[in-house]
């Protein structure tokens, strides 16, 4: 389980060091997310969850007279965030929490996320704060995780280091949302209509170049479920746990690349 005091401490800090890679795990899905994006209006655009801001630069740089906020918990990626985007005027990013935020003058027309949205305590009060704050004609486009199962990266690793089965809780955490009767409520219950669930299924880029196994290991190291197991443990019960990682990545090498299967859902709504 992943909860809001992580992205504000460890783990934060962690993907703002490392956001290039994180950033390349996800460009499929990014892709896609910024597809359905492109298909829909907005000049006030929120960003939620924005990490270090790869999707609302993206929004900013083909939205010039649009106004882009994204908005994070973790100080971290916010000051990535900021640095990768010091040339684009029209892209500011807030450290705060977008279940309580606001800002007087601005309403948001199109509201963003990828694979932000999962960690909120109360994600009803939070999606509320959210709709509260939107246009009339706002909509809603994000991302968030399928089930566990549907995503052989996570099954795989967890049965590798002898971890609990990933997935199958609500908790704040990459599964919170997998579950799209789950997510229906809450958005619902929040004031929002219209809501949709696009099935993306992406490759999960873990390693690549010359030695892609080192490369991955190397991400999963610092990113994911097992960077916690890793940095638990010391001496030969480490060394062990990591020749056993790497011995799946290998098996899941083509050549230079190790990417694996990841099932995602696009989910779309609008305020009335």
């Amino acid at each position: 389980m992943t909860n809001i005091m992580d992205w504000q401490t460890q783990v934060g800090r962690t993907w703002a060091d490392n956001y290039l890679l994180t950033d390349r795990s996800f460009a499929g899905l990014t892709q896609r997310l910024l597809e359905r994006i492109t298909e829909r209006v907005g000049d006030a655009v929120l960003d939620i969850g924005c990490g270090a801001g790869e999707l609302a630069l993206a929004i900013a740089r083909t939205r010039m007279t649009a106004r882009v906020i994204g908005v994070d918990v973790s100080s971290d990626l916010i000051e990535a965030a900021r640095r990768r985007g010091d040339q684009l005027g029209n892209a500011g990013f807030v450290l705060a929490d977008a279940a309580n935020w606001r800002e007087p003058g601005f309403s948001p027309d199109l509201l963003v996320s990828r694979h932000g949205v999962m960690f909120f305590d109360d994600p009803v009060a939070a999606f509320t704060n959210l709709h509260d704050q939107a246009n009339m004609d706002a909509e809603l486009v994000f991302s968030c995780f399928r089930n566990a199962s549907e995503n052989p990266w996570a099954v795989g690793m967890a049965k590798v280091l002898g971890l609990e089965p990933a997935g199958g809780s609500t908790a704040p955490g990459p599964f919170a949302f997998a579950d799209p009767q789950h997510v229906e409520n809450i958005l619902s219950a929040a004031g929002w209509q219209g809501i949709a669930f696009e099935p993306v299924d992406f490759a999960y880029v873990a390693g690549v170049g010359e030695d892609p196994v080192a490369d991955a290991l190397a991400f999963f190291r610092r990113i994911g479920p097992a960077a916690p197991v890793l940095r638990a443990l010391e001496g030969a019960a480490r060394a062990d746990a990591e020749a056993r990682l790497a011995g799946w990545l290998d098996e899941h090498r083509s050549g230079n690349l190790i990417a694996f299967g990841a099932a995602a859902w696009i989910v779309t709504a609008c305020h009335d």
